[in-house]
């Protein structure tokens, strides 16, 4: 049963940074990109990274670029998202998820964490 669990959350002031980590089993995580979304009250989810498997390219919505990084150990079945530079705006639920549908795989996803950034 694949279980992914988030962590990292919390309150931060503008311009600080956080790290959030999800914490993956049950799944080869090594052959699955693994994606980080957030959603913020009122406002719709939000797809800000990836991170393809074996090859390690990531991409970025334009919202986190140069700000955000995306990472992964296979060797412990983790991703994290290195946040820095918040904003505001950047407060929301952070859920990663492990992307299973371009290879015909079931998608897993965690819980999400809380982030909020105070001005």
């Amino acid at each position: 049963q694949a279980r992914l669990v988030e962590s990292g959350g919390g309150l931060v002031q503008a311009g600080g940074s956080l790290r959030l980590s999800c914490e993956t089993s049950g799944f080869p995580f090594s052959t699955y990109p693994m994606r980080w979304h957030r959603q913020a009250p009122g406002k719709e989810r939000e797809l800000i990274a990836v991170i393809f498997s074996t090859i390690n390219i990531t991409n970025y919505a334009p919202s986190v670029q140069g700000r955000f990084i995306i990472s992964r150990d296979n060797a412990k079945n983790t991703a994290f998202l290195q946040m820095n530079s918040l904003k505001p705006e950047d407060s929301g639920v952070y859920t990663c998820d492990a992307y299973g549908a371009p290879t015909g795989r079931d998608d897993y996803e965690g819980q999400g964490t809380q982030v909020t950034v105070s001005s």
